[in-house]
């Protein structure tokens, strides 16, 4: 992996706030802001939950550099391949639109690109070596996202 997803995340926050402090931006109504922003967080934050026990249930680690020992397919892991991943693109998000900075938001397609291509591309070559068709058959019933 390139760097720990938390981290490219932050990056990509970091990245998201100083282009809407330079740039010119309009904003979205507090009320609104808050209502959408707080669904997207409270969904961020349920998934990376999930995520954490059905790793914890699993007995696999779930620091990304740390070799696997098991194919998680409880809990969210049966309808995106990504929840961790997937949750904190929410909270991201989340955060973006309770800050009513629309340049954060912009930021995140390109940090969803450096997650997909340098992590979730690597952890999938390194489980398919290491499951072979276990992890392929549940890859081929699975979505990456959603």
């Amino acid at each position: 992996m390139i760097a720990p997803p938390p981290l490219i995340f932050i990056a990509g926050l970091g990245i998201g706030f100083g282009l809407n402090a330079l740039l010119p931006s309009t904003s979205v109504p507090d009320g609104v802001a808050w209502g959408v922003g707080g669904v997207l967080l409270t969904f961020g934050l349920a998934l990376v939950t999930t995520f954490l026990g059905s790793f914890r249930r699993a007995h696999t680690p779930v620091d990304p550099r740390r070799a696997t020992t098991a194919i998680v397919t409880a809990g969210p892991y049966r309808v995106t391949r990504n929840p961790a991943y997937l949750g904190m693109a929410l909270i991201y998000a989340g955060i973006a639109v309770v800050s009513g900075a629309p340049w954060v938001l912009l930021a995140l397609a390109p940090t969803l690109v450096v997650v997909d291509r340098g992590v979730i591309a690597r952890e999938e070559r390194y489980l398919e070596a290491k499951f072979g068709q276990e992890y392929l058959r549940y890859k081929a019933r699975t979505r990456r996202w959603l």
